[in-house]
C-alpha cells in the first residue's frame, strides 16, 4: 500500500493564496465586468508570486519553510521595538533611557508642568537608591543660572604667556554637548545653537567641526578638535596652525576643546562614508567631496604626554588665549597619569578636562565598544578628580563630564563627584524631539534629528524647536535651584559627596563619601604607601615622556584592577 504523505500545514498559507487566486480567476471568467474580482486576482497574484519566490529563494531558511507567512515574522520583528517601547516597557526601564526621563525631557522642553502625583514610583527600598539629604534652613537664591569661569586660574610665576589663558569664559554649569554636523541634521544644529543663544549656554561643535548653521545664530561654541583636525587640517590630515587659528579667533568661539576619545567608542576612529559627504559637510570639515571622511584613532601633532601638553599650549597661544584642554573617557590608568606627569614637567595645564563616560551615547559604534570598553562616568570622574587633588592642581583645572546627564539630580550627583559642569548631548536631542526609535545612523530618524535628508529635515521647525531647547535648560536649571536651595547651599558646586545617601541594602544605607575614593591635597607627591590602590599600582608606570607603562612582567602588567570605592 502506498505511503500517503501528509501535506504540510506550514504550507497552508501558500496553498490558501494558489485557491483564491484560482478561485477570482474563475470569478472573473463568469463576471469579467465584477470590479471586487480582479481586484482579488490582483492581490493573490502577488501572494502566489511571494510564495513561488520564497520557496526558490536560498537566504531565509524561514521563508523557504513558510512561504507567503513568514513574512510576518519579519514584520512583528521590525516593529518589535516600537511595540516595546509604547505598550510593554515599564516607565522606569531604561534603554538607554527610561520612559520616565523621556517624558520628563519632554514636558521640561515643552513648558509643561513636569510635577508628578501620588508619590515617587522609585523603588526607594532597592540596593544603589539615592537621594541627597536636606536642610532644616533652606537657602533662598535669586535664580537658577549658575555659572562657573573655565580659564584665567593662577599659573607659575615663571610661565610664559603661550601657557596662559587671556580670555576666561563664564560658563553654564549646563551645556550641549559634542555631537557634529553630519551626525546631527542642518535644522538639528541651527535649533541647538539658537537655544543655546537664547538660553545663555555653550553648544559644543563635535569633531564636526564649525559648519555653517552654527553661524546663523551666533551661539557660544566649545571648539571639538578631534583626531582628523576637521576644518584645521592639511590636505594629508595633518594639523595645520593656520587655519587653525582663522577658526579659533572667531569671537563665537569660546573654548578649544581636543578630543582624545568619546565614551561610546573610545580608542576607535571613525569613517564618514564618500557617499555621505556633502558639499556642506566637506565645506565645514575641510576635506573633499563623495570622499572617504577618515578621523584616525589617535592623533598625529602629538605622540607623548609631554608633547600633548605643548599641543594644548600651542591651540591656546593660536586662539589668542582661549581656554584650551581636552575630553576623554579613561582607559589605561597609566595613560592619564602620565598627561599629569607632564603637567608638572612642563608647568603647562589645560584649563578644563571633560570627562565621558563609557554609557555616553554616539550615531553608530561597534555594539563591543558601547558595552565593553572604557570607564563608566563615576570612575573616570573620580580618578581624575582625585588625581589633580594629590598633586595640587586641581584649582587650576575645571573639569566637566558627559554621559546620561537627564535631570537635576544627575547634575548634582556629577558636581557630588568632582565635576564642575555637566553636559548633555541626548537629553537636548530629546528636547529636539527624538523620540529614541535609535535609528540614527540609518539616515531615516524619524524626527529630522539624526538624517541628511533634506525633507526628512523639514519636519524639525527651527524657531518651536530652539524655544523647546532653551525651555529644557531653564527648566533642568530651576529644578537643580530648588534642588541646592533644599540642601542649605548658595551653589551647587557646593554640593560634595557628603549631601548624596546610597542605600547598601535593605538595612544599610551611606555617604557617598564613604564608598568613593578621596584623596588629600597633595597626596601623591610623597609616598604613596597609604594611598589607594590605583595610584600605588599604576602611579609608578606612568612617564611624561610616554603613553606605554615604564615596566611589564613577563606576562603582562603585574597589576591588580583598579576599583574606585574606598
Amino acid at each position: 500500500m502506498p505511503t500517503i504523505i501528509p501535506f504540510p500545514a506550514r504550507y497552508s498559507a501558500f496553498a490558501l493564496c494558489v485557491l483564491g487566486l484560482v478561485a477570482c480567476l474563475a470569478l472573473v471568467l463568469v463576471s469579467p465586468h465584477l470590479w471586487l474580482a480582479w481586484i482579488g486576482v490582483a492581490a493573490f497574484a502577488v501572494l502566489t508570486g511571494t510564495g513561488v519566490h520564497d520557496l526558490r529563494q536560498a537566504r531565509h531558511a524561514i521563508l523557504r519553510n513558510y512561504p507567503v507567512i513568514g513574512h510576518l515574522r519579519f514584520l512583528l520583528e521590525f516593529i518589535r521595538p516600537e511595540i516595546r517601547q509604547y505598550f510593554i516597557e515599564s516607565d522606569a526601564e531604561a534603554a538607554p533611557f527610561s520612559r520616565a526621563q523621556r517624558s520628563l525631557v519632554y514636558q521640561r522642553a515643552k513648558g509643561e508642568p513636569d510635577n508628578r502625583p501620588f508619590g515617587t514610583q522609585l523603588n526607594v527600598s532597592a540596593a544603589g537608591y539615592e537621594w541627597i539629604n536636606h536642610s532644616m534652613q533652606p537657602t533662598k537664591l535669586t535664580g537658577h543660572d549658575f555659572r562657573i569661569v573655565i580659564g584665567g586660574t593662577p599659573q607659575p610665576a615663571d610661565a610664559n604667556l603661550a601657557q596662559v589663558c587671556t580670555q576666561p569664559y563664564s560658563a553654564s554649569v549646563f551645556n550641549i554637548s559634542a555631537m557634529s554636523f553630519g551626525a546631527l541634521s542642518a535644522n538639528a544644529i541651527l535649533a541647538l545653537n539658537q537655544g543655546a543663544k537664547m538660553g545663555g549656554f555653550a553648544h559644543d561643535t563635535g569633531e564636526g567641526s564649525i559648519s555653517q548653521h552654527h553661524r546663523v545664530h551666533g551661539g557660544d561654541l566649545i571648539w571639538e578638535i578631534g583626531s582628523g583636525y576637521f576644518g584645521c587640517r592639511n590636505d594629508d590630515g595633518t594639523f595645520n596652525a593656520e587655519r587653525f587659528t582663522a577658526n579659533a579667533r572667531d569671537p563665537q568661539v569660546k573654548m578649544i576643546e581636543i578630543k582624545l576619545s568619546q565614551g561610546a567608542k573610545p580608542g576607535h576612529g571613525g569613517v564618514l562614508p564618500a557617499a555621505k559627504v556633502t558639499p556642506e559637510i566637506a565645506a565645514a570639515r575641510g576635506v573633499p567631496v563623495g570622499v572617504d571622511c577618515v578621523s584616525p584613532s589617535s592623533h598625529s601633532a602629538f605622540s607623548t604626554p609631554t608633547e600633548m601638553m605643548h599641543f594644548v599650549a600651542k591651540l591656546r597661544e593660536l586662539s589668542g588665549g582661549k581656554p584650551t584642554g581636552f575630553k576623554f573617557c579613561l582607559g589605561h590608568p597609566w595613560e592619564w597619569f602620565g598627561i599629569v606627569k607632564a603637567m608638572q614637567a612642563t608647568g603647562i595645564t589645560p584649563d578644563f578636562i571633560v570627562v565621558d563616560g563609557a554609557e555616553g551615547g554616539t550615531g553608530a559604534a561597534p555594539v563591543e565598544f558601547s558595552d565593553h570598553v572604557g570607564a563608566p562616568l563615576q570612575e573616570g570622574l573620580l580618578l581624575v578628580h582625585n588625581t589633580l587633588i594629590g598633586v595640587n592642581l586641581r584649582h587650576r583645572i575645571k573639569i566637566g563630564c558627559a554621559a546620561k546627564v537627564i535631570t537635576a539630580f544627575d547634575v548634582a550627583r556629577m558636581m557630588a563627584l568632582g565635576a564642575d559642569w555637566c553636559n548633555a548631548a541626548r537629553g537636548f536631542m530629546m528636547a529636539l524631539g527624538c523620540i529614541q526609535a535609535q535609528s540614527c545612523h540609518t539616515g531615516h530618524c524619524p524626527t529630522g534629528v539624526t538624517t541628511q535628508d533634506p525633507v526628512r529635515q523639514q519636519a524639525l521647525v527651527v524657531p518651536t524647536k530652539a524655544d523647546r531647547v532653551r525651555n529644557f535648560h531653564r527648566s533642568t536649571l530651576h529644578a537643580l535651584q530648588e534642588l541646592v536651595q533644599a540642601a542649605g547651599l548658595d551653589h551647587p558646586q557646593q554640593i560634595t559627596a557628603h549631601h548624596i545617601v546610597r542605600r547598601i541594602s535593605d538595612t544599610e544605607v551611606r555617604l557617598l563619601s564613604n564608598l568613593v575614593m578621596q584623596v588629600q591635597p597633595g597626596a601623591l607627591l610623597g609616598p604613596l604607601d597609604n594611598q589607594h590602590t590605583v595610584f600605588r599600582t599604576y602611579w609608578p608606570l606612568a612617564s611624561a615622556q610616554s603613553f606605554q607603562p615604564v615596566t611589564q612582567g613577563p606576562h603582562g602588567l603585574l597589576a591588580a584592577g583598579f576599583a574606585m570605592a574606598a
